[in-house]
């Protein structure tokens, strides 16, 4: 993605301010969204979400000091 915005904005000479550089590069990331492919089993991902989410609410968050503990025994 940052190669073809790079890309994209070769052509301009003299950058005036943030807001050129913002648009250029927006310019380039909508060019670069036309090429991403779709990730396999996208359409699981709901469902993928929602069992984790069940996961973690039944094992609890749990603290950083109680993973040390059961790492350490």
């Amino acid at each position: 993605m940052i190669s073809i915005c790079r890309d994209h904005a070769v052509n301009v000479k003299r950058w005036q301010d943030g807001q050129m550089v913002l648009r250029w590069c927006a310019a380039g990331m909508v060019e670069v969204a036309k090429q991403f492919r779709r990730v396999n089993g996208y359409l699981h991902l709901p469902a993928l979400r929602a069992a984790l989410e069940a996961e973690v609410a039944q094992t609890g968050t749990g603290s950083c000091e109680d993973q040390e503990e059961v790492e350490a025994a």
